[in-house]
């Protein structure tokens, strides 16, 4: 297992995170509480100590779900808990935007409990808030630091002019963005600003909702309130295109790496910046065991080249993650 330092100050951390927004069940189909306590003790068997959560994640399930397990497993000086902060919902589940000081100071507080522990090692602000001064929302977060309450400061889906802003107030230890082989609108300004910088990067949806994992086909279903019959990427004709992406991608990753694809995917991610890491959504121990075939080997620059060609080949209608965004207040 590749290791990171997060904060420049000892906080370490696999380069493989257990993502576990589907653990929550809001959005993915419900869950099992049993199962998914088994998946979050069984990350550090697989070398994967950062396990990355947040309070809307089934509006405190995935966070009580990971608090129990750590605690249940006596593993919290071998896990780093990452959550987030500054969204807010509604007793009909509306979530919007809310990255307000009183907010994330309550989040905080409300997560510590969630968590069972005493400080939280990476507090993320989820989304931006244009209605709150991003230096509020700064300044919140430098105070829980200050106060003992968080080792590491974060931030997702901001923008490089978001960023900035921040950064005048507070620091950037790790930004987390969608980043994977179908969706990578940070090249173009994100990421050359966390190069820039020396921040770290954690990529959510490295495999795309489960699109590069393998093992998707044409006629999945997906039950409930599963986000992703909200995904653009799952409609038709233009998951078809995905999926022979896909395909193809599978073929070059066997005859170039013997290699599969969800392994290629994830590869990909960490070669792209070295201080990245790759947050992999499982809800069950098996869905961790491809982890193990991710390290020592790398996608070198002939490789890179061929996976963009086979992508820019199959997906003649791209579409990015904007989906996912929440709405403002009000």
């Amino acid at each position: 297992m590749e290791t990171l330092d997060l904060d420049g100050n000892g906080l370490t951390a696999s380069r493989i995170g257990l993502g576990t927004w589907a653990i929550g069940g809001w959005m993915w189909g419900g869950t099992d509480e049993a199962e998914s306590i088994r998946t979050i003790q069984s990350a550090p068997d697989h070398g994967v100590t950062l396990i990355d959560t947040a309070p809307v994640y089934g509006f405190g399930a995935s966070e009580e779900l990971v608090g129990k397990a750590v605690k249940q497993g006596g593993m919290r000086d071998r896990v780093v808990l990452a959550t987030k902060c500054a969204l807010e919902w509604d007793a009909e589940e509306r979530v919007a935007r809310n990255a307000s000081r009183k907010r994330i100071v309550k989040e905080a507080e409300d997560s510590l409990r969630r968590l069972q522990t005493d400080v939280i090692d990476l507090l993320q602000v989820h989304w931006p808030d244009p209605q709150v001064d991003v230096r509020e929302t700064a300044e919140a977060m430098a105070e829980l630091r200050e106060a003992g309450k968080i080792r590491a400061i974060g931030v997702s889906n901001f923008s490089p002019e978001q960023l900035d802003a921040f950064r005048e107030i507070a620091p950037v230890d790790v930004a987390q963005n969608p980043y994977n082989l179908f969706e990578r609108q940070i090249d173009a300004d994100v990421l050359p600003w966390i190069r820039e910088h020396d921040t770290r990067l954690l990529a959510y949806g490295a495999l795309c909702r489960g699109l590069l994992s393998g093992r998707m086909h044409a006629d999945r279903e997906f039950p409930g309130d599963d986000l992703r019959n909200a995904d653009p990427k799952f409609e038709q004709p233009r998951f078809g295109q995905y999926l022979a992406a896909v395909d193809a991608l599978e073929t070059f990753a066997q005859e170039q790496f013997g290699k599969h694809v969800l392994e290629l995917a994830i590869r990909w991610v960490l070669d792209q910046y070295p201080r990245s890491v790759a947050l992999w959504g499982a809800r069950q121990p098996a869905q961790l065991d491809p982890v193990d075939g991710v390290w020592d080997w790398h996608v070198d620059d002939d490789a890179r080249g061929e996976i963009e060609r086979i992508v820019n080949t199959h997906v003649t209608d791209p579409v990015g993650p904007e989906f996912m965004a929440p709405p403002t207040r009000g």
